[in-house]
């Protein structure tokens, strides 16, 4: 018998049919013996709908506020999830944010997981009962309902895991597991039976959408397995135990298993990317520091920084990225810093691409820059900006090159799978 924290997202609870699938899901583990608690999130674009409507109802929401009203789709799920089990056969209820409880700080609609009482649930889940808790929620030190922040869900579960050590966490989602490339841009991607934390912590980080990577980290830090699987699979297939989906694993755990060691884990690909230059700016100690400060005051992530070699007349270009989203923020505040910072032209482009190959096995293979810059290089890619970290290289390029730039690369590292 083992404990094991399940976890659906908004596609496999959009609708009462799905939901029933769900259950029955939930069902079969129980079945096989498990103790089970399962983390939902709110159906399909209702957290949209939800933010909409605080929106229209007053612009500069007051964030506690906010979260009594967004953390309610969550809230829906649990109880229709509870009562389908019940409906089912089995012993099912749910346990709001509040009431098991999990405690964060008070960062409104951002709020950090700092402890869970589980005892109360565990006795619960002991007696036989499946525990259904709604993701994304949880407490602050003044009893009022807090969010963790879009994709806060996976969070939840993560947790949850480690609050009851759980054997084990399977996060449910609409893919059946982790891939070494989106299969969608490469039809010869391969599901990986296993990938450690550090690795699909990058790939979270540079756009693989699978897991938030707030979850990959809390689930580094605790020790939690997780599984990635899908949902949407027959009613009659095997339970996730026999139809495994892709374990998120450490290194020690990977260095013990039987499976041969790729050299490059999976490459992905963000569009969620912006470029901005900055031209002339003096080179003297300080300038840069000028530049970054207030980006990082207003908490906006900097990523890809190219400082040019200065110019006879003591003047450098500095080049970087910044999310979309925050690019109009980080544009308004470099012009408005323009004197102070002394630069001549502030220059952006959003028809941008960071690609990223990542994989263990860099520390300890040279070369693997080298192949990425002559792959792309042949097919007359140009790399704009460039980042690394000891198990990640990335590139900027030009967007509409996205697809051909992963392509190649996925053939370039021997991912392709057989045919």
């Amino acid at each position: 018998m083992a404990r094991i924290v399940m976890k659906f997202g908004g596609t496999s609870m959009a609708g009462s049919e799905r939901i029933r699938r769900v259950a029955g899901i939930v069902k079969r583990q129980q079945e096989a013996g498990h103790e089970v608690a399962v983390v939902v999130s709110a159906m399909a674009g209702e957290t949209d709908r939800l933010v909409n409507f605080c929106r229209e109802a007053n612009a500069l929401y007051d964030p506690a506020e906010y979260d009594v009203v967004v953390a309610s789709g969550e809230q829906v799920t649990s109880g229709l999830l509870a009562l389908t089990l019940q409906a089912m056969g089995c012993k099912a209820r749910s346990w709001l944010g509040w009431q098991i409880p999990v405690k964060t700080d008070d960062a409104h609609a951002k709020a950090r997981i700092e402890d869970i009482e589980a005892d109360a649930m565990l006795a619960s889940m002991a007696a036989g009962e499946i525990a259904v808790i709604p993701g994304f929620q949880g407490v602050s030190p003044e009893g009022r309902v807090t969010t963790l922040g879009r994709g806060g869900s996976d969070t939840s579960a993560v947790a949850v895991a480690a609050a009851v050590k759980a054997d084990r966490c399977d996060i449910y989602t609409d893919v059946d597991g982790v891939y070494t490339t989106d299969p969608r841009i490469v039809a010869k991607a391969r599901k990986l039976p296993l990938v450690t934390y550090e690795e699909m912590l990058e790939l979270a980080s540079v756009g693989s959408k699978v897991l938030q990577t707030r979850s990959v980290s809390l689930a580094m830090k605790e020790g939690v397995r997780v599984q990635v699987l899908s949902s949407f699979i027959d009613e009659t297939a095997p339970a996730a135990d026999t139809l495994p989906g892709t374990m998120i694993v450490s290194d020690e755990e990977l260095e013990g298993s039987d499976m041969e060691r790729q050299l490059i884990t999976g490459i992905a690909a963000d569009k969620n990317e912006a470029k901005v230059t900055l031209t002339r700016v003096p080179d003297r100690p300080g300038a840069v520091a000028s530049v970054f400060a207030p980006l990082a005051d207003a908490n906006i992530n900097v990523d890809m920084i190219i400082q040019n070699v200065a110019k006879d007349k003591g003047e450098t270009d500095v080049t970087f990225t910044v999310p979309q989203s925050d690019l109009a923020r980080a544009l308004a505040m470099l012009e408005e810093r323009k004197e102070a910072i002394g630069y001549f032209r502030l220059i952006s482009d959003d028809n941008v691409t960071k690609v990223s190959v990542v994989g263990v096995g860099m520390r300890s293979h040279a070369g693997v820059a080298s192949t990425m810059f002559k792959t792309l290089a042949d097919r007359g890619i140009n790399i704009l900006a460039i980042s690394t970290s000891e198990i990640k290289v990335s590139v900027l390029i030009n967007a509409d090159e996205t697809e051909l730039a992963v392509r190649v690369l996925h053939t370039a590292y021997g991912l392709d799978a057989a045919a």
